[in-house]
């Protein structure tokens, strides 16, 4: 019998630094995918709370008031730029009888920054939004309702698409939103279709909407605190679609890429 020779002391030190380097390598591939799992939960979690008129809910879910680069953007009248802004969006929201938000995210790309401590991920959504409203209100908004009255007031039933593009960071071991911006793409009364609509309500993009009250009566946004670097685009039949926001790739540090 062939003797086999037993390895040096050099060659199991060699051995053992590629199996602490397979191992380390392992961790860090198990810990992007925990981190891409929470971060996912996050923005479903965020979705569910808000289909429910449970913003306040939403607030803890941002990150701590004070850090810096902390931005949300909803529409062309601004950016929020400070704890305070930012969070205003989900405060005092009303649970109005007889309204409907259900949006749904899909096709996410999420992608957790190589040092683990922030991320960025992009979704679609489509929806439906509907509520009631005095029709004196709904006088100065004509072309969003529907032709019939229900109980006596009249009704806006829209199917909705937005974009995501969101910004994470990891908090005491725990991720949070950072940076957030909604593009809203298309929206159409159920009895119209989006190209007619995307036609006429071009304008709507540029107002500060943040909700419909209880009355109906929409609720606007305070003043942004700075402008928006670039206005978005939603969908026209006059103009061609673009690659915004664009999915984000793998990378080792935080790079600032949704204006």
């Amino acid at each position: 019998m062939t003797d086999i020779a037993e390895p040096s002391v050099a060659e199991l030190a060699q051995e053992i630094a590629r199996l602490r380097d397979e191992v380390s390598a392992a961790r860090g591939l198990a810990q992007r995918a925990e981190d891409r799992g929470q971060v996912e939960n996050l923005f479903n979690r965020y979705m569910y709370l808000h289909n429910a008129f449970e913003d306040e809910q939403i607030i803890p879910l941002w990150v701590k008031e004070g850090t810096p680069g902390i931005r949300a953007r909803y529409t062309n009248a601004g950016q929020y730029t400070t704890w305070e802004s930012v969070t205003r969006y989900h405060r005092d929201r009303p649970h109005p009888v007889g309204k409907l938000i259900l949006h749904a995210t899909t096709t996410p790309v999420v992608e957790v920054a190589g040092d683990g401590q922030t991320a960025k991920g992009v979704w679609l959504m489509a929806g439906t939004e509907s509520g009631l409203t005095d029709p004196e209100v709904a006088k100065a908004f004509p072309d969003m309702y529907s032709p019939e009255e229900v109980l006596g007031k009249k009704v806006w039933a829209h199917w909705v698409w937005c974009k995501y593009a969101i910004d994470f960071l990891k908090q005491d071991g725990e991720w949070r939103f950072w940076k957030f911006r909604c593009y809203e793409l298309a929206r159409a009364p159920f009895e119209e279709n989006w190209v007619s609509f995307g036609l006429k309500n071009q304008g709507a993009f540029d107002l500060d909407l943040m909700y419909f009250g209880d009355d109906g009566k929409p609720v606007f946004m305070p003043p942004a605190d700075e402008p928006v670097p670039a206005p978005n685009h939603p969908y026209s039949p006059e103009t061609v679609q673009t690659l915004e926001p664009v999915p984000p790739v793998a990378h080792d540090t935080f790079e600032d890429t949704f204006k």
